[in-house]
């Protein structure tokens, strides 16, 4: 198995956001149904985090620096929530943390567990190093027929060829996982604050969990 490796960020964004970092890791699993312990880990995760200690993770560090961060870049973290806030909120109106599937499980524990959020994409729909860019004029998400245009400037999630994300937002069209994905390119950003060893713990936690089977 590969270790987690450093994606690139444009010269541009590093002189606004010199902490900024994006972490990918290359997985060769395949999406699916949750194993048992998967889903029993997710019991346990509900358990740990019920009302006062889903409301307090906002506090903790990590995900703080992830607010800190989105009103850096011009986003209102209590109206476009940070993946950790929209995780605990899903909790609290759903009473527990749902299994809906391996990505997604794997996803969500890891996310829980660390305060680092990771996205994954379809590893034969990327072309080279991952890495984050302003998107140019007349681009779009992805290369897929419907792929919706970006704003020119918008910070994008890009490989060699286009942008693949919006910065903290969707995937494009078609370079996500799908059932019939083979093998997945998991990735994380890492902003002002968020220690190294944490994006690389969750990225190790998604990917142990992925290869989990019954």
């Amino acid at each position: 198995m590969s270790d987690p490796s450093a994606g690139w960020v444009d010269v541009e964004v590093s002189e606004e956001f010199p902490e900024l970092r994006l972490v990918e890791l290359p997985v060769q699993a395949r999406p699916g149904r949750s194993p048992r312990s998967v889903r029993d880990r997710l019991k346990h995760l509900s358990n740990r985090f019920r009302g006062a200690q889903a409301v307090a993770q906002r506090q903790e560090p990590v995900p703080w620096a992830y607010r800190v961060f989105y009103r850096h870049v011009g986003l209102d973290p209590d109206a476009d929530r940070t993946p950790a806030e929209a995780a605990m909120l899903a909790r609290l109106v759903r009473g527990g943390f749902r299994s809906e599937n391996l990505l997604d499980d794997a996803l969500l524990i890891a996310l829980v567990e660390t305060g680092v959020p990771i996205w994954a994409l379809d590893e034969a729909q990327v072309d080279g190093r991952l890495g984050v860019r302003l998107a140019g004029s007349g681009e779009r998400l992805g290369r897929a027929v419907q792929a919706p245009p970006v704003p020119a400037g918008r910070l994008v999630v890009a490989d060699d060829r286009s942008p693949l994300a919006i910065l903290f937002g969707e995937l494009a069209p078609g370079h996500g996982v799908m059932p019939d994905t083979r093998a997945m390119r998991l990735f994380s950003v890492q902003v002002a604050g968020v220690p190294s060893i944490h994006v690389e713990e969750a990225l190790w936690q998604c990917s142990d969990i992925l290869l989990e089977r019954d």
